[in-house]
């Protein structure tokens, strides 16, 4: 796990660079990689490498924070491929089927958002049930 929003930012920098060079990828990369290629309004901030580390990205800026983004993303991919919460993949794949996977993470993303948000805001774990049913609503 993660320490740190550097250490963070810094596993996308080096995925991206790996991506230039078209080095291979260990299989969480490989992931990273492509969440980041369905991404190309963030390509130059992610050659920007210096300045993205420190950068801070506030929403009352009208800033979306890519790695929170793209973050999210990955989350969600990992959440659907061990079906956890139970019938989070069922819902996926729903949403697969009308909306393509892009969008369909993009509208996940809202109860997600939503979910961690309740959980930071009571400083408790994220409530799985209504995580679903937020997004059994979709």
């Amino acid at each position: 796990m993660f320490e740190s929003r550097d250490e963070v930012r810094q596993v996308y920098l080096e995925v991206w660079q790996k991506m230039q060079q078209q080095q291979l990828l260990e299989p969480m990369q490989a992931m990273i990689a492509e969440v980041i290629e369905i991404h190309p309004e963030y390509h130059a901030l992610l050659d920007n490498n210096d300045a993205i580390k420190q950068q801070e990205f506030t929403p009352d800026q009208g800033q979306t924070n890519p790695f929170l983004h793209m973050g999210m993303h990955i989350a969600l991919r990992e959440q659907t491929a061990t079906d956890r919460p139970p019938g989070i993949t069922a819902v996926y794949q729903k949403l697969l089927g009308s909306k393509g996977q892009h969008q369909a993470e993009h509208a996940m993303m809202e109860c997600l958002g939503q979910a961690l948000w309740n959980a930071q805001r009571n400083n408790q774990a994220p409530d799985e049930n209504a995580y679903l049913e937020c997004l059994q609503k979709l």
